[in-house]
């Protein structure tokens, strides 16, 4: 690889970065693209992984499902790419099931049917005022937006409209884009109000103090107007290898385990060092995550340069954790109706203010619940704060990067202990490209992650765990599973700037963390096609 010289160079075999390859080589067919992925696969922070024993799941270790209604680059892409693929590997979904009204919200101790929050207030417990009581916990901060942005949750609006909106509105004559969302949340709903959101919602990045102008917009659509989830018959990772394989095909190439070390251009062409070779690019795209870029700076003097743009963003960790069973143990767990018919427990998600906060009754992989038979669970779907807790029933953070090592191989704090695991033996690679193993998580986090469970579910009893696999999305090169704009930063003016930072340098950056989808596809391809234009 010394002395060889590439066209176009892309760092990051996720989803911008192989959108963006494909695009380029087809619009520049003799042109040589590279696409270098520091990992051992395509996908970036979508993973999706084959279970062992269950052939029809397939667990998502990252990115799960999109928006339909309002996320419609990625719903436009999948239609292209189905336009393309053979009948038997189109790439199908399903719609993917969240808040079901017999579901459980364990919260301060209390047992509790995500119905009750509405039928029945008087068991909630939280000190909620009159306004605030018999309402979710969605409700309960779509009312406050309105009262921050009157007119905003009108369901007509688009997406653009909203936000449009908050980066003109103010608050008592302060822009929005200078306030965080925890703070305005605070001045129209009452503290417990607030606690309530936060536990009963699942989530603790999403209501904590960002940018409040894009906090607002994004809130309503991800959780405030009528989502519409979808999830993917064939795991969410097929989206990036179907785009990896596509730009193969008309000759692009990929290089997986080909770590960028080092930059810098000349004034005329970028050179690279990509594990200890080197080697030019006329153009650079970086496609990485928002902690990379950190990673990357100190020994590149071009990103030093434009480390305001970089940090205009604050990485937010995500933690997952799924578990097979021999059976679908929570269906007991369900509740008799009016008419005394017993209702099982079967789909969507169960809250809680316990560490795991979210469990996913996994569904096969045509978005059926599991009834019976060896069956999963997401049984952990944690972020903010909570997963410190889990730190001490682990690996050491931040050693995977560094040494290029996989969970399996990191020192474990439980030295030898059996894995939870019964099953070593990798699943087949099926074109996931990854393998269950390679994430197979510790005994005690396991334990501890039972019992939680028990508590939830109001069991005495569950059984046991026969695999467990967890990726904390907080550990090197990653950062965090989602990204979100810093208060007081024009996120519209660094989302073009970042794109293109420097005028006379054909360097370019594109991902999530810089666009108005955070933590989503969309936003990876929002900001891959602003980027584009520079390009093609």
């Amino acid at each position: 690889m010394t002395n060889e010289h590439i066209d176009i160079a892309i760092v990051g075999g996720g989803v911008s970065g192989v959108y963006s390859a494909w695009k380029l080589k087809t619009k520049y067919p003799d042109k040589k693209i590279v696409v270098f992925e520091g990992s051992d696969h395509i996908g970036g922070r979508l993973l999706s992984v084959k279970p062992p024993e269950i052939p029809n799941m397939v667990a998502e270790l990252g990115g799960m499902r999109i928006l339909e209604n309002n996320q419609k680059l990625i719903v436009n892409l999948i239609d292209e790419l189905n336009k393309k693929l053979p009948d038997d590997n189109k790439i199908e979904l399903y719609d993917f099931p969240v808040d079901q009204p017999q579901n459980i919200a364990y919260l301060r101790g209390e047992h509790l049917r995500l119905s009750d929050f509405t039928t029945n207030p008087d068991k909630v417990p939280y000190h909620l005022s009159f306004l605030e009581r018999g309402n979710s916990s969605g409700t309960i901060v779509v009312n406050a937006i309105e009262q921050i942005v009157p007119g905003i949750t009108n369901p007509l609006l688009k997406e653009d409209d909203r936000l449009r909106m908050t980066r003109t509105a103010t608050f008592e004559g302060i822009p929005l884009y200078k306030l965080g969302f925890w703070n305005l949340l605070y001045r129209v709903i009452s503290g417990e109000a607030y606690q309530f959101s936060m536990d009963s919602g699942g989530y603790n990045s999403t209501l904590v103090n960002w940018n409040a102008a894009d906090a607002i917009p994004w809130y309503l659509s991800d959780f405030g107007i009528t989502p519409l989830y979808k999830g993917f018959k064939k795991g969410f990772q097929q989206v990036p290898i179907t785009l990896a394989n596509f730009f193969e095909d008309i000759g692009g190439e990929i290089r997986l385990n080909a770590k960028l070390e080092s930059f810098d251009w000349n004034g005329s062409n970028f050179d690279l060092t990509i594990d200890g070779e080197s080697l030019t690019a006329g153009q650079l795209i970086l496609a990485m995550p928002r902690r990379s870029l950190d990673l990357l700076a100190p020994s590149c003097p071009k990103l030093q340069e434009i480390q305001p743009l970089i940090g205009s963003v604050t990485p937010r960790p995500l933690f997952k954790v799924f578990t097979t069973y021999s059976s679908p143990w929570w269906r007991v767990a369900g509740y008799t109706d009016a008419t005394g018919k017993y209702i099982p427990l079967q789909s969507g998600r169960t809250v809680t203010d316990l560490p795991v906060r979210q469990t996913y009754y996994w569904p096969n992989s045509d978005g059926s619940p599991a009834t019976k038979g060896t069956s999963m669970l997401l049984a952990s779907y944690d972020d903010g704060s909570n997963i410190g807790f889990w730190d001490g029933l682990r690996p050491q953070r931040k050693k995977t990067w560094s040494k290029g090592l996989t969970h399996t191989e990191i020192e474990d704090p439980f030295v030898g202990e059996e894995n939870v695991e019964l099953k070593a033996e990798a699943s087949e690679n099926d074109g996931l490209n990854q393998k269950w193993h390679q994430y197979k998580a510790p005994r005690r986090m396991i334990e501890e992650m039972t019992r939680q469970l028990k508590q939830i579910h109001d069991l005495d009893y569950t059984p046991c765990v026969r695999s467990a696999a967890f990726r904390d999305w907080g550990e090197d090169p990653f950062g965090g599973g989602w990204n979100s704009w810093n208060i007081g930063v024009k996120s519209w003016e660094v989302k073009k700037k970042i794109v293109h930072p420097i005028n006379d340098c054909p360097l370019f950056i594109c991902g999530e963390a810089y666009s108005d989808a955070q933590g989503w596809v969309e936003g990876a391809l929002q900001t891959a096609d602003i980027m584009l234009k520079h390009l093609l």
